[in-house]
């Protein structure tokens, strides 16, 4: 006869417990396996009987910011991203734009945007996403200027110059269509627009008012032509910051950190389309330790100054002096940057305002994607500290908190981690129950948000999904 002991039933309990633990976490990671792997879409499934079918218009692919390959064009060295040395060893003030002293003007220079960015020491950018064109759809890369195949479904590749203003890079969209209509012989085709942050906002300006230049004064209101509108039936944007970023606004006060080493602000105020990138003026970007609204014009030069951001910060102009041979020669450099700085400011301005004005009835709706589960900068905080008005971009940052005050929810909003859900709709408030402000006007047709982050929309396979579904769609 066994005899259990107390020591022996102890330990049979302990073993079944560890048991019952095992079991469970056995059916937890087989769960998330199911989730990732039987669960994901299967595109080429879901999309096969669509392969043969070919009278489709072309679909138009625009990166974002960052999103194309720079190279010197006498050398052929890649200059952005460059190898993997280069992403962690440069700080890329190499690729700033000189600046014409006389006219202000971004200076051309031997640098070329050559192609799209498909991915990086490992990351994809925008690699997974023509794979899916081709491989899951039917639709094949075809070159503007070359014979195209109107009975099989292609697409194109928008690449541009990213660091240049995006109503120039806006121009070169509306030849490019042009010419796609010529290749295929039809004045009157119409594309399908797919554009990623930045790009968006490209597509944006280009259906309102294709290759003029509006935001030379404060007319552009009555100059909506529809010039691309007429020339487009769908666009998607994917992580479009409609109403700007105040993450982009953060690293261009602070710089950018790549590698171990920093693209300096100087650097990136050399380049137009960033200050674009801005929170439009509707936005309560800036409160203060109370969580009250500041009134601060962002694309005023003396808030910059007054804060000593960028440019004005004292370090990096002593940063940018020791490039010169000579202190009057850095003098005269940073007297040029601050009037570069100051008309792109109210370029800026104008351009976040020529795309939130009304539009006719018959403008292409948008349909867009975005992520919603990442915290995302939405406000910079201003805290008195011994009578010294010093910033915070991060709730960790702040040293005298108020009582009552949520800093979480102050400065951080859902997004994508660079863009808010606010802001990729449009919206100056994130509740959806409060009406969109009368002087933001964006006809979105339809919307989704996915737990992705802004580097990771456009491979992220429910977003191909929902994509191709929108594209192939006959409704």
């Amino acid at each position: 006869m066994i005899k259990f002991t107390y020591k022996t039933i102890k330990k049979m309990l302990i073993n079944r417990y560890i048991l019952v633990a095992l079991i469970l976490v056995s059916v937890f990671i087989a769960g998330i396996f199911a989730n990732n792997k039987i669960f994901a879409p299967d595109l080429h499934r879901l999309y096969m009987e669509t392969m043969m079918v070919n009278d489709q218009p072309p679909v138009v692919l625009i990166h974002g910011v960052l999103g194309s390959k720079l190279r010197d064009t006498q050398t052929q060295e890649d200059l952005w991203p460059g190898s993997a040395s280069r992403l962690f060893l440069n700080d890329y003030s190499d690729i700033a734009f000189d600046i014409d002293a006389d006219t202000l003007e971004p200076m051309s220079n031997n640098i070329e945007a050559y192609a799209i960015s498909e991915g990086a020491v490992g990351k994809d950018f925008y690699g997974k996403i023509v794979k899916t064109l081709g491989d899951s759809a039917g639709y094949k890369l075809a070159k503007v200027g070359e014979a195209v195949d109107p009975k099989q479904k292609n697409y194109y590749v928008f690449h541009y110059d990213w660091r240049q203003d995006n109503v120039v890079s806006a121009g070169q969209l509306a030849d490019f269509i042009d010419q796609i209509q010529v290749d295929y012989g039809d004045p009157n085709l119409k594309v399908d627009i797919v554009a990623h942050s930045m790009g968006g906002l490209i597509a944006r300006y280009y259906i309102r008012y294709g290759k003029q230049d509006v935001i030379a004064d404060n007319d552009f209101d009555k100059k909506v032509t529809m010039y691309g509108g007429d020339r487009v039936r769908r666009v998607v944007l994917l992580g479009t910051p409609n109403l700007g970023s105040v993450k982009t606004l953060n690293l261009f006060i602070k710089g950018v950190d790549i590698g171990l080493k920093q693209i300096g602000t100087e650097t990136l105020a050399t380049m137009p389309s960033l200050y674009q990138l801005f929170p439009h003026p509707l936005n309560n970007w800036i409160v203060s330790s109370k969580g009250k609204s500041l009134d601060r014009d962002l694309f005023n030069v003396e808030t910059w100054r007054r804060f000593q951001w960028s440019i004005f910060d004292p370090t990096v102009r002593q940063r940018v002096r020791d490039r010169f041979d000579s202190a009057e020669q850095g003098e005269a450099y940073l007297n040029t940057l601050e009037q570069y700085f100051d008309k792109n400011l109210e370029r800026a301005r104008r351009f976040v305002w020529s795309l939130t004005i009304p539009l006719p009835d018959d403008h292409p709706e948008l349909t867009i994607f975005g992520g919603g589960c990442t915290l995302t900068s939405a406000r910079i905080v201003v805290e008195e500290v011994e009578g010294e008005s010093l910033i915070r971009m991060y709730p960790d940052e702040i040293t005298q908190a108020s009582e009552g005050v949520d800093y979480d929810a102050l400065l951080l909003e859902p997004g994508d981690g660079s863009v808010t859900k606010a802001s990729l709709l449009g919206r100056n408030v994130l509740d959806p129950s409060i009406k969109r402000h009368e002087y933001i006007f964006l006809p979105v047709k339809q919307s989704f948000f996915l737990c992705v982050s802004h580097s990771n929309l456009t491979g992220n396979l429910n977003f191909q999904d929902n994509l191709l579904n929108t594209l192939l769609s006959r409704d």
